[in-house]
């Protein structure tokens, strides 16, 4: 039997050294099997530079320049494009759909720069605005008041709507109404109202007779007060700058009458998109705070109107009433001075107020008793509409105290004077209806 002769490893078997195994490729060069140290040290740093200079071929330009070739950078504008391309494409997947696409999302307003940038950009913004509101103060106060009358005269508008009118339908029904009355208003008082004028011009010598009179009355006030020699010393001395005044005057009547122009047409447009322009106005609310606020806008929208009608209604019967007492007790003028009182009691809390002082210095050319009758019908009727009229007609709508009427007149007349003293009612409505139901609330649950 033959035996195969065992082969030790450190005999030159598979996995000595310098004897490939079956697995292992054979070296081109082992070199001596004795290498030091250093001479490993050498082969290794030849590797490497054999591999470099390998690569800087490779990196060479085709006709053998050092030049490399230029190797492309993922932020250039081969890039770019790609991105522009699908924000194309997906813009145009979005117009197809009918929407203006996704908001992306929101910026980091914690940053630093952000909150630097808001920050100039608010106080630059508020400056802008108030400059604004500078220059067009006054054209500023035309809108508001004819905001103001359409939100008046939005019920009327409301009621038709809910019987089946259109609501152009209805604007111009409305419309149509308040203009027959005002002509109707102003064909029943300019005849009377030019007689009376007249016949106030030609009474003028009169009344100046009865100034040397010391036995009439206003003789004697003359007496007591030197009228006569007062009103030639004004006239006097100031007769060119009550020249300047009348004509001062006939422009403040021109630009009245511009303003009461502009007025109408901008009311018969609000009037007409005054649903839209409430559902602009909520929609800057967040959209979970405005169920709230619909329901408090309407709120406040319910208040000027009531406010407005109401207010109109009270007028025309302070004018009646006028007209009736002066007719009744002889007191002359009564259309011109009943149409005067009228006016004045738009004005809340004074306007009547004042109108009676002037009927009733009227009324003390006609005698003293006439005077004091009228004073007294002033005062009662003052009282009848604070505590009668008022709570009647305008119910409980615009519940606003006495006192807080009162200051909210002044302050709205001296700050806007007669439209200020107008609106300032409603206002105080409005800003005690959002201390009840929003700030009271807020610091009782605080």
């Amino acid at each position: 039997m033959r035996r195969t002769p065992e082969v030790s490893p450190g005999a030159g078997g598979p996995g000595a050294p310098g004897v490939p195994g079956p697995r292992d490729p054979e070296p081109l060069d082992s070199g001596p099997q004795d290498a030091g140290p250093q001479d490993s040290g050498r082969q290794d740093a030849g590797s490497k530079a054999a591999r470099a200079q390998v690569a800087q071929e490779q990196a060479a330009v085709p006709d053998g320049s050092d030049n490399p070739l230029p190797v492309p950078d993922p932020d250039a504008a081969g890039v770019e494009p790609d991105r522009m391309e699908e924000a194309v494409k997906a813009a145009a997947e979005a117009s197809e759909a009918g929407s203006l696409g996704q908001p992306g999302k929101p910026l980091n307003r914690r940053s630093p720069f952000f909150v630097g940038l808001a920050a100039t950009a608010g106080v630059a913004v508020t400056i802008g605005l108030l400059e604004v509101v500078i220059h067009a103060r006054s054209m500023l106060i035309l809108i508001g008041l004819a905001l103001f009358v359409a939100a008046g005269l939005d019920p009327g508008v409301s009621w038709l709507t809910r019987h089946g009118v259109r609501r152009w339908v209805a604007v111009i029904t409305v419309v149509l109404v308040v203009v027959a009355v005002i002509a109707g208003f102003l064909a029943a008082a300019i005849p009377p109202l030019a007689s009376q004028t007249t016949a106030l011009a030609d009474q003028l010598p009169h009344y100046a007779k009865q100034l040397q009179d010391h036995s009439s009355e206003l003789g004697k006030l003359n007496a007591k007060y030197q009228l006569e020699q007062r009103l030639d010393k004004v006239i006097s001395d100031r007769g060119t700058s009550l020249l300047t005044g009348l004509v001062g005057a006939g422009e403040v009547v021109l630009g009245a009458v511009g303003s009461m122009l502009i007025v109408g047409v901008l009311t018969i447009y609000f009037l007409a998109g005054l649903p839209r322009i409430k559902l602009f106005a909520y929609r800057l609310a967040p959209q979970s705070r405005r169920p709230r606020v619909i329901l408090l806008g309407d709120e406040i929208f319910t208040k000027v109107g009531a406010y407005v009608l109401g207010n109109v209604a009270t007028s025309i019967i302070a004018g009646v009433g006028t007209f009736a007492w002066m007719m009744i007790f002889g007191i002359p003028y009564p259309v011109l001075l009943g149409i005067f009182v009228a006016l004045l009691d738009l004005i809340p809390v004074v306007g009547s107020t004042v109108g009676g002082i002037v009927v009733t210095l009227i009324a003390l050319t006609v005698s003293l008793p006439a005077a004091v009758a009228t004073l007294g019908f002033y005062v009662a009727y003052r009282l009848a509409e604070d505590y009668l009229l008022v709570p009647r007609i305008m119910g409980r709508a615009v519940k606003v105290p006495a006192v807080v009427s009162v200051v909210a007149v002044l302050i709205g007349g001296a700050l806007l004077g007669i439209i200020g003293a107008l609106v300032a009612i409603p206002a105080a409505a409005a800003l005690r209806l959002w201390l009840d139901e929003v700030a009271f609330r807020r610091l009782d649950s605080s």
